[in-house]
């Protein structure tokens, strides 16, 4: 079969990998300083500015909304597999640590107060997104201490920032926008004065220690992970699998319908000060004057209500409604940051379920089936193959394997959604075909703000920082117009799932005729040919929700139609 995607190798990006790889082979610390100029010779679509005086401050935003908050404080960043590999190596027990977070990337990460930070890992895709993120990171905040070094008093930047006009005379000073001062300060919020004026006081010097990067102490990880969702849903071994790698709200929300009949609280919660711009959006809703989703809008509005006191009481009826209802939660443990919750689909509550659900006389269908659904928080990378790898090699059936996920596009915009039925996958060098159970059809009668674009053609990448505009060009003159991260190494171990040798590699490969369903649909929360612009925000707002229910629909309505199918051949025989 004729190959149609060219080679999309990079000199540049090529030498930047193959430089930190060889870097961190090393058992002591390396110097991010030691990366800056072959990051900035790669010319990163992320990062168009390294190289420049001038701060870049989309890549420092986009950086720092993938970092954990406390990074000002520090030094030396900490990568590991599981906590007996930090044991092992002498960093101690960081689970004792203080855990933090990022805005805009999950994983498990603890701060020990002096300077250390340690950061649990799935697979190289998390080595291909930290470093180039703290390199950004650390260019970008040296080209502002270069600039506000003048002011390393604490009491001067308090003093511009009290002062009326203190947004413009910050910017001035830092040589950005007013605009990009009013985002650093509503991402930092109360540790505004308090990080600029770490910036003001120092340079930047990230160092950077691997543990462990064999990929033995990848599948180990993973194994631990499997091991604990073993425990706690011992189900999972004994029944009919389908498997769905999306969030961890979406698929909960509609299949326990738990917010939907909270409707006069989360409401009332609107009537507070603050909500005016949600209630009027209500009121639109209701009187039909917005084309919006009444079930979406009380998904998001519980979402907001959840983080006040009020809202932690509500929460806690949630949960013990979803276990009385057959849905486990399971967080992770001991390893990696990808939470997991189990759907006994027989226990579901047809009276609770997302009305939009309730259709083709779906009711029988739950109530007689014995089958489970595991989803899952999406993975970073070559985690997913780890982990479906995993996963399939202990359910006794696997009835389907569903991917939704964000993607960037280079021919649409933000809201729309992409079915790919061709992936090029970076990581294998293969380009899989493969039969996407999903059309346009199946997402276009729920979708209200964006448009279904399926035939399309996806290429997975290594890492965001990694491409180009020698990669995208490629990419773009051959069709592939839809970029993501999870959808190859998911095809890899589908390939491995039926059968009987290890991936191959730089083929083209031809899943028709795998043995269960398959479905990937992505939502496009990027548009990279847009210079990097938009990509500070860090989740998607009301409006982008629309996409990802309308593309949970879709997996849900496909699950009960292939169960119902299958419950009517199994009383045939």
């Amino acid at each position: 079969m004729e190959r149609t995607v060219p080679s999309t190798e990079s000199e540049e990006v090529e030498l930047y990998l193959r430089t930190f790889y060889s870097l961190l082979r090393s058992t002591s610390d390396v110097q991010i300083r030691t990366l800056e100029e072959v990051h900035a010779g790669m010319n990163s679509l992320l990062h168009p500015r390294a190289r420049e005086d001038e701060p870049d401050m989309a890549a420092f935003i986009y950086s720092m909304l993938r970092l954990p908050a406390t990074m000002p404080d520090v030094d030396l960043v900490v990568l590991g597999q599981s906590e007996e590999v930090f044991e092992n190596s002498g960093i101690g027990d960081v689970c004792s640590w203080q855990q933090v977070s990022a805005v805009a990337r999950r994983r498990r990460c603890y701060y020990d107060g002096a300077g250390t930070l340690a950061c649990f890992i799935a697979s190289r895709s998390d080595i291909d997104d930290i470093v180039p993120t703290l390199t950004a990171y650390q260019i970008e905040w040296n080209k502002l201490h270069h600039r506000l070094r003048g002011l390393a008093d604490p009491a001067s930047i308090q003093e511009i920032w009290e002062d009326w006009s203190g947004s413009s005379e910050l910017a001035r000073e830092m040589e950005i926008t007013t605009e990009d001062v009013d985002r650093l300060y509503a991402i930092w919020d109360e540790n505004f004065i308090y990080n600029l004026e770490a910036i003001a006081r120092q340079r930047k010097q990230f160092r950077i220690r691997l543990l462990s990067g064999s990929l033995s102490a990848y599948r180990r990880g993973t194994n631990e992970w499997w091991s604990n969702i073993e425990h706690q849903a011992p189900i999972l071994l004994t029944r009919p699998v389908y498997f769905i790698s999306s969030n961890v709200h979406s698929t909960l929300n509609m299949l326990s319908g738990f917010q939907l009949k909270q409707m006069d609280e989360l409401i009332n919660y609107l009537e507070e000060p603050g909500n005016k711009g949600l209630l009027n959006e209500w009121r639109d809703i209701q009187s039909g004057r917005v084309n919006s989703s009444r079930e979406n809008f009380l998904y998001y509005v519980f979402r907001k209500y959840a983080d006040t006191a009020d809202g932690a009481a509500l929460v806690a009826k949630k949960l013990h409604h979803e276990s009385a209802h057959g849905i486990t939660r399971i967080s992770s443990q001991r390893s990696f940051d990808v939470e997991a919750q189990v759907f006994e689909l027989s226990k579901i509550d047809p009276d609770w379920i997302d009305p939009r659900l309730l259709i083709n006389g779906w009711d029988d269908v739950l109530e007689k089936s014995d089958a489970l659904i595991l989803n899952i928080d999406y993975p970073l990378g070559m985690a997913a193959y780890h982990i479906l790898s995993e996963v399939a090699e202990h359910v006794i059936e696997m009835l389907g394997v569903y991917v939704m996920g964000k993607a960037a596009t280079l021919n649409g915009v933000v809201g729309d959604v992409m079915i790919p039925d061709v992936v090029h996958d970076e990581h294998s060098e293969n380009t899989y075909m493969f039969p996407n159970c999903f059309t346009a059809a199946d997402i276009a009668g729920d979708l209200i703000y964006g448009t279904v674009l399926d035939n399309q053609k996806a290429v997975n990448v290594q890492g965001t920082f990694l491409q180009n505009a020698e990669f995208m060009d490629v990419f773009h003159r051959e069709g592939y117009t839809d970029i993501e991260m999870e959808a190859g190494p998911y095809l890899s171990a589908v390939y491995e799932m039926f059968r009987p040798t290890r991936y191959p590699v730089n083929q083209v490969v031809n899943l028709y005729g795998i043995p269960f369903d398959l479905g990937i649909l992505h939502y496009a929360s990027d548009t990279p040919l847009s210079k990097g612009k938009n990509l500070g925000a860090g989740s998607l707002s009301y409006m982008g929700m629309d996409a990802t229910y309308a593309v949970t629909l879709a997996i849900l309505r496909r699950i009960f139609d292939m169960e119902k199918r299958r419950l009517r051949e199994r009383d045939l025989t």
